[in-house]
């Protein structure tokens, strides 16, 4: 479809690192303006071109978003999440304008893929229930051809260069952004002296989980991958509001309702910084109930090792459920996901999970990845040059194209916390 005609784009905080700055220098590259709006000091260094600092309180930002967007003629809104307090209000305030909003996210399929949305994602996220509809909009798409398309690179210390680098500018420059309250839980000084004592453990950690690992591995087990507390696919996506929460009632119905001779592996996420112990609540939990020989903590592990011998992943909503589908194992999700279609996941309860999982259509499932690629992937990585190359590319040919109206508006179940419209995309 030819590219529409020159558009402006307003860009908010983005993941840490240099996309959004390339990003938009290659949409400049293509005729359109590209803007953006600091709100705390990580952003700034991020984004190191000319850019309009809000220094404001929170209170006053939906009406100095608003005064931005109508005098800037904003068409298009880029931010990285939506619920985020200023991204959630400006969402909210750029609907009421028409500007057209696309969100970016960590890759609802990983790795190599990095999610670009339009009007919402995860729980927000405007995508269809219905089984039926990716059947049908994936028959004129291609296969996927997964086993074609090339890895991308990944490195480790490039997301910990950034992570530091944005949140040490966030820290001194405070003082210019005196009214900026992060979104996170707890402080950059807390998660990083966190992080410093993991890495001082990290031989013990190792040590503990190859021998749990050593244990196990061979025994029939159920996963359940943690997910991060800050997540906002845990404090807004899911009933529970925190992790905590989420492990006891998981717990508490392996206790009550798995086979005997079944274990379950509780697996750390690997972002974790340590701030919750979540070793010793695992063993607490699993002595109350009674199984505490058949609950298993792993600190460190290969998480696809892990799912690939196991009888089964319960999650709330992780990615690592696709990871298990990709692997054709039984996945049940606890909360809102995009990939939560009956037939794809188990569509019953927790406690028949343990005895009685729904083994995955894998043929539903290869038509949803089909769907999900086309409209809402885009190919890359943050945490490579490569990778980084490939995102851009792939975003600007997604964000200038034209819009689509011809579908009209979903006539489908939408997912709760959607806004009712479905963005139909063409390739």
């Amino acid at each position: 479809m030819a590219e529409a005609s020159a558009k402006t784009f307003l860009f908010l905080q983005g993941p840490h690192g240099p996309y959004f700055a390339m990003l938009a220098q290659a949409l400049r590259d293509r005729g359109h303006r590209a803007l953006r709006i600091n709100i705390n000091g990580g952003d700034k260094i991020d984004w190191p071109g000319e850019a309009t600092d809000y220094r404001g309180t929170f209170r006053n930002w939906p009406l100095f978003f608003d005064d931005f967007v109508v005098n800037q003629g904003v068409t298009d809104l880029v931010l990285y999440g939506d619920c985020r307090p200023y991204h959630a209000s400006a969402h909210g305030m750029a609907r009421l304008r028409d500007v057209r909003v696309h969100v970016v996210e960590e890759g609802y399929i990983r790795p190599d893929f990095l999610t670009l949305q339009d009007d919402g994602v995860n729980g927000n996220s405007t995508l269809p229930l219905d089984p039926k509809w990716y059947r049908d909009q994936a028959r004129d798409l291609p296969d996927g051809d997964e086993e074609n398309r090339p890895r991308v690179p990944s490195f480790f210390r490039a997301r910990a260069r950034n992570t530091m680098r944005n949140g040490l500018a966030s820290a001194l420059m405070r003082p210019y952004f005196p009214f900026y309250t992060t979104h996170r839980p707890h402080s950059f000084l807390m998660e990083s002296l966190a992080w410093c004592w993991k890495l001082v453990g990290r031989k013990s950690y190792a040590r503990r989980a190859r021998a749990e690992w050593a244990r196990i591995k061979d025994q029939p087990f159920f996963t359940l991958p943690l997910q991060l507390n800050s997540d906002y696919q845990i404090r807004v996506h899911s009933p529970f509001g925190n992790m905590r929460a989420a492990l006891r009632f998981v717990i508490k119905s392996f206790a009550r309702h798995a086979p005997e001779g079944v274990s379950l592996v509780v697996k750390r996420h690997p972002l974790d910084p340590g701030l919750v112990g979540w070793h010793a609540l695992t063993a607490r939990l699993a002595r109350y109930y009674g199984v505490a020989d058949r609950v298993v903590y792993l600190a460190d592990w290969d998480i696809a090792e892990v799912v690939d011998r196991s009888l089964g992943v319960v999650t709330v909503n992780s990615t690592v459920g696709t990871l298990a589908l990709n692997a054709g194992k039984p996945v049940i999700v606890l909360g809102h996901a995009v990939y939560k279609i009956p037939g794809v996941v188990h569509d019953s309860g927790l406690d028949g999970f343990w005895s009685a999982p729904h083994q995955p259509d894998m043929g539903l499932y290869a038509a949803f990845k089909r769907v999900l690629i086309d409209r809402c992937l885009i190919h890359g990585g943050l945490l490579s040059d490569e990778g980084l190359e490939m995102l851009v590319v792939n975003a600007v040919e997604r964000l200038t194209r034209a819009e689509r109206t011809d579908h009209g508006v979903a006539e489908f179940p939408l997912r709760p916390g959607g806004h009712g419209r479905l963005s139909l995309l063409a390739s």
